[in-house]
C-alpha cells in the first residue's frame, strides 16, 4: 500500500489511469483517469468539512457540557448570579441589620426612651387621640378604610413619642403615592368584609412586576392559594405583597430599589381566575387599600 501511494503521489498533476476488472477476468476492464491533486483537494476538503461539523456539535449543543471543566449553563449561571449577589451584599449588610433591628422595635413597641428625638409640638385638644398601643388583628372591621396605624407608642416611663417624627430620623421613607406594580386594569378591589385585603390588576402572563418601594424580600415562595408569591418588606412599617406570579426574580433577603423588577405576572396558585396580579398593602399589620396609596389604577 506504501508503494501504490507513493508512485501515485510522485507527480501530483500528472493523471493516471486505474483500470478496474473483476477477480475472474469474465467481465470487460473498466478505465478511470485519476488526477492526484484533485483526490488530494477532495480528502482534505472532507477531512475539513468533518471537523466544521464536529466543532459545531460540541459548541451548539448540549454535548459541550461534557467537556471536563466546561460546567453547565446552570452552574455559570448561579455563578453570575451569587457574583451579583455578594456585590450587593458587601455594601448592604449592615444597612439591612440596622433596619430590621430598629424594624423590629417599632412594630414590637420596644422603644428606646433614651433616643435623641425632636420633640413634636402638642396637638390641639380637638385633635388629641387616644394613645394605645398598635397590634394585629384578624378582625375584618380593624381594615376598613382608612386603616391608619396611631401615631403614637406608649414608653414604659409613660411618655409618647410619635412613630413620623422616629421613623423620619432612623429609617428611609417610603415615597408614596406609588407607581402601580405593573401596567394593567384592576379586576377586583379591595374588600375588607370578605377578606379581599387587595386589588386585583389583570395584565398579560409574563408582565414585568414591579417594587413600589425599596426595601427587602422576606417571602418569595410557592403558596397553595397565591402560587408564587413574594412580599417587601418597606420602611415605616409597610409590607407590600405580590400573589399569582408566573416566576419569581428575587429571593428571601435580596434588598430591592424602587421600580425594580421582582417578578412576572402569571395565573399560578389554585384561587385565580386568570392571569393577573393580587396586589397587597400592609402597614403595621393593617390591610390598606393600595387604591389610596397607589396613582394610575
Amino acid at each position: 500500500m506504501f508503494s501504490f501511494l507513493s508512485e501515485f503521489t510522485r507527480d501530483v498533476d500528472s493523471p493516471s489511469t486505474f483500470i478496474v476488472m473483476d477477480a475472474d477476468g469474465l467481465d470487460q476492464p473498466r478505465h478511470y483517469k485519476v488526477v492526484p491533486r484533485n483526490v488530494m483537494f477532495l480528502v482534505a476538503g472532507s477531512a475539513a468539512g468533518m471537523a466544521l461539523v464536529v466543532l459545531a456539535v460540541f459548541v451548539l449543543t448540549p454535548i459541550r457540557e461534557i467537556i471536563p471543566g466546561y460546567g453547565t449553563a446552570e452552574m455559570r449561571q448561579d455563578a453570575r448570579l451569587n457574583e451579583l449577589r455578594l456585590s450587593a451584599l458587601q455594601d448592604s449588610l449592615d444597612a439591612q441589620q440596622r433596619y430590621m433591628s430598629q424594624l423590629r422595635q417599632l412594630m414590637l413597641g420596644e422603644v428606646d426612651s433614651t433616643a435623641a428625638v425632636p420633640s413634636p409640638p402638642e396637638p390641639a385638644a380637638a385633635n388629641e387621640q387616644v394613645e394605645t398601643p398598635f397590634e394585629s388583628s384578624s378582625n375584618w372591621t380593624d381594615h376598613q378604610q382608612p386603616a391608619l396605624v396611631l401615631e403614637r407608642l406608649q414608653n414604659p416611663d409613660n411618655t409618647t413619642i410619635r412613630l413620623a417624627d422616629m421613623a423620619s430620623t432612623q429609617l428611609p421613607s417610603v415615597l408614596l403615592p406609588a407607581l402601580p406594580p405593573l401596567d394593567g386594569f384592576v379586576t377586583r378591589g379591595f374588600d375588607a368584609r370578605t377578606g379581599h385585603y387587595a386589588i386585583d390588576i389583570a395584565a398579560q402572563a409574563g408582565t414585568v412586576v414591579r417594587s413600589v418601594g425599596e426595601g427587602y424580600v422576606v417571602f418569595a415562595d410557592w403558596t397553595q392559594e397565591g402560587g408564587y408569591a413574594l412580599a417587601v418588606q418597606h420602611a415605616d412599617g409597610y409590607l407590600s405583597v405580590y400573589k399569582h406570579n408566573g416566576r419569581l426574580y428575587k429571593r428571601v433577603g435580596d434588598r430591592v430599589q424602587v421600580r425594580e423588577a421582582v417578578a412576572e405576572s402569571g395565573n399560578s396558585g389554585e384561587i385565580t381566575t386568570g392571569p393577573h396580579l393580587h396586589f397587597e398593602l400592609w402597614h403595621n399589620g393593617l390591610a390598606q387599600d393600595p387604591g389610596f396609596y397607589v396613582v394610575g389604577l
